[in-house]
Formats: structure tokens, sequence, C-alpha cells
């Protein structure tokens, strides 16, 4: 049974002043629908006429939406995602950023799409997240949750990282390479695909793990289930600093015979689609399939 999601919360791209005529008619539209609004601070900061109680944390957002609704690009989507996954919010995306996988209706068809939606016609899915953290030793020094990938990577200086991978606890190779991409299939067109790694369909149960440019041509993607423990270790040989990235925004430095160890996360991310919804023609625009050389 379809929801009806009488309260909204809004979450804008920072530093984008372009959003602001965006934001007032998303706003205005969803207040001419008798619906509770919650803003959050980024949207607060590109418009001035904020009812008493409209300007909330991200946190009230979290703990008070039915939905929340991300004007931006993948980035902002990604931030949102990490904040409200636990709460069980369903985000909707409207795209104001470039290329836009996640954030898949456009400001010409938001008021369209938005009349259909609150009205209970729209697609819902479901989409798994990855959970990080970096070991030292027996200790726990940062932890945190990824929507696309979770990225070892070489920091500050152009110079390969040695590290090595486990899966399931089972050794898989030591390996030279400026680092290791391990992306969900949401995040496979992201980092992933630049490395070379295969689109996954979204509903599929796996994760592939990545190389970014190793030294050794034998070393390929290799997709593995969901329920993998994937641990990289950066090697104790390694002279070169390596740092943690979780969708490209979290950053934590690493050390010699540290180990990230990413499990899949227990719950997933809602999303919600408005009906029609097609992961293959977002590909194909997206990606320009089918356009004459």
């Amino acid at each position: 049974m379809a929801e009806h999601f009488d309260t909204i919360g809004i979450i804008a791209k920072t530093t984008d002043t372009r959003l602001a005529e965006i934001l007032r008619t998303l706003i205005a539209h969803l207040r001419h629908h008798r619906r509770r609004l919650l803003l959050d601070p980024t949207t607060v900061e590109q418009i001035r006429d904020i009812p008493d109680g409209e300007a909330v944390q991200r946190e009230d957002i979290a703990r008070e939406a039915d939905l929340a609704i991300v004007v931006g690009g993948d980035g902002t989507f990604l931030a949102a995602a990490r904040t409200l996954v636990d709460h069980g919010v369903p985000l909707l995306g409207i795209n104001a950023g470039r290329l836009g996988f996640l954030v898949d209706v456009s400001p010409q068809e938001m008021l369209g799409r938005l009349d259909e939606i609150l009205s209970g016609h729209y697609m819902e899915d479901h989409r798994r997240m990855l959970h990080a953290r970096v070991m030292r030793g027996e200790q726990e020094v940062a932890q945190g949750d990824a929507l696309n990938d979770v990225v070892l990577h070489i920091r500050d200086v152009v110079r390969m990282i040695e590290f090595d991978t486990w899966i399931d606890g089972r050794f898989v190779h030591t390996q030279r390479a400026d680092g290791m991409v391990v992306a969900t299939p949401t995040g496979s067109t992201a980092y992933a695909l630049s490395g070379g790694g295969p689109i996954l369909s979204p509903d599929l149960d796996a994760v592939v793990l990545v190389p970014i440019c190793p030294h050794g041509l034998s070393h390929r993607p290799l997709v593995v289930p969901a329920g993998s423990r994937v641990e990289i270790a950066v090697n104790e040989n390694s002279r070169t600093r390596a740092q943690a990235a979780l969708d490209g925004q979290d950053t934590i430095d690493m050390e010699p015979l540290d180990r990230i160890v990413i499990r899949s996360k227990p719950r997933k991310l809602r999303l919600i689609h408005p009906p029609g919804y097609d992961y293959l023609q977002i590909l194909r625009v997206k990606l320009g399939w089918g356009e004459q050389p």
C-alpha cells in the first residue's frame, strides 16, 4: 500500500544559488498540498520565506519526515542517504546537478511528478549500502556508511600503495596499485565504472572490487556476494601514505598495517521514483548509448 507523505523534509545542495527558484517553486507547491515541511539548513540558506517550525536540523528530518526530497546532484543525495538510512526515511531526488544517476526527476517535470507521488502513484526501490570500519590493531579508529563505494587510495603523492585483500577471511592477493574501489551496484556507475568495472543492476545482491590502475595487468574487477566480508590492509612494506574515502566525501587517514573491514549494511536505503522509472533508460541517456559518433 502506498504511503501518505504528510511530513516532508527538503535538503538542498550547498553553495549553489541557482537552486533558489527551484526551491521556492517546490516549497510553494508542497504548501499548496498542505504538507508539513521540514527545511534543512542547506535549504534555509537559499530562501527567506520560512514560517516558524519549518527550519530544522538534519537530525529532525531523520526523526520526523515521511519523505525527504533532495535537490541537487548525486553528491548531495549521497550525503543525505548516509544521514537518513537508519531512520528508514525514503528519498526522492530532484536533479539540479550534472550527471545525476540517483536524482532522477528533472526540475521541468518536478511538479507533475510530485502530484503523482503525493497521490500514491510511485515506485519504491531498495538499495544496498556498505558499512566500513578502519582498524588499527584491535582498535577501531573510524567507521561509517557508504551508498556508492568505499575506496582505499593514495594520499598526497603520486606513488602506488601496496595492500593485501581478504574475502570472508580467505586471502585473495597482494597488489600494488593506486588503490581499490569496493562498490555497491548503485556505485558501479560511479568511480568503479571509471576504473573499468562492470555496471551492476541495482537489484543484484553483490559487491564489486575494482583495482585503481594496478601495476599487475592480471588484476581485474571481482564481483562477490553482498554478504561477503571484505578486508583490505595497507601492507607493512608500503612506503605510500593511504586514505580511505566513503562515497568520496568522508575521509580517514591510514597507516601501514591499518585495515578497512567492509560489510553490507543490514538496513537498505529506500528510494522513491515516479511511475515508469526505468533504470536502463537512465543508463542509456546518461551514458549516451545509441548516439551516433
